[in-house]
């Protein structure tokens, strides 16, 4: 992933629309290149994987509904919840 993106690449992220989308509930997200996960129902992770970051194993919590994560998950599993990831 670049780390630096052109305007028409932020609008795109912004409105969904620069990759796929997936909505998932309890099945292992592995292999993945998500820029962002937004969990529509209250969510409890139970793994989550994130590219050049520590510590996030911190998110292995019970995740408010509405929450939006911001970040290149490369891998994640649920065990309650509804989310939606946006691939890059």
């Amino acid at each position: 992933m670049s780390t630096i993106k052109n305007n028409n690449d932020l609008l795109f992220e912004q409105l969904g629309k620069k990759g796929d989308s997936i909505v998932f509930t309890t099945a292992a997200q592995t292999s993945k290149d998500f820029y962002a996960v937004h969990f529509v129902t209250e969510s409890v992770v139970s793994s989550i994987a994130i590219a050049n970051c520590t510590g996030e194993t911190a998110l292995q919590t019970t995740i408010p509904a509405g929450t939006v994560l911001l970040a290149n998950v490369t891998a994640i599993t649920m065990t309650q919840g509804v989310a939606i990831a946006y691939n890059n």
